[in-house]
């Protein structure tokens, strides 16, 4: 049994969360926290649920693939989530069009623009995951 990935999409807003499946093969999409609430606490419990797992942060690249000011955001973030679990091992992974892919899958499901609203960010973790999982997949296969 492999370790679990927790997968988190921050937003200035919201704070999309996936975890994988126990094998480490399918991400499903857990909750959205309050980016201005205290999240942290939220994600504690998360991470006890979850045993020791690692943290996957979807780091917002440019389409050209540099950083930009959200991407030194998310590092900063990074730095703060370490602070408070220092024994979490963390990484990041490409978010670019996560959102986007996210909304065009909820438009093409039907869901009501309130609904949209309420999932994507938790999509967009599920999506962010699934990319990862699958990636660590095809090498160890």
């Amino acid at each position: 049994m492999t370790r679990r990935v927790i997968a988190l999409d921050i937003g200035a807003v919201r704070i999309g969360v996936a975890v994988s499946d126990p094998l480490g093969g399918f991400a499903q999409g857990l909750a959205v926290l309050s980016a201005k609430g205290d999240w942290l606490s939220e994600l504690e419990k998360i991470i006890s649920r979850y045993g020791s797992p690692k943290l996957l942060i979807g780091l917002p690249r440019r389409t050209d693939g540099s950083e930009g000011p959200e991407a030194e955001r998310m590092r900063e973030t990074e730095r703060t989530i370490k602070e408070r679990f220092p024994e979490i091992e963390t990484e990041f992974w490409d978010e670019r069009f996560t959102t986007t892919i996210a909304q065009r899958a909820l438009l093409e499901a039907d869901v009501s623009r309130a609904g949209r609203k309420k999932k994507v960010d938790e999509v967009a973790a599920t999506l962010l995951l699934q990319s990862y999982l699958d990636s660590r997949n095809v090498t160890l296969s």
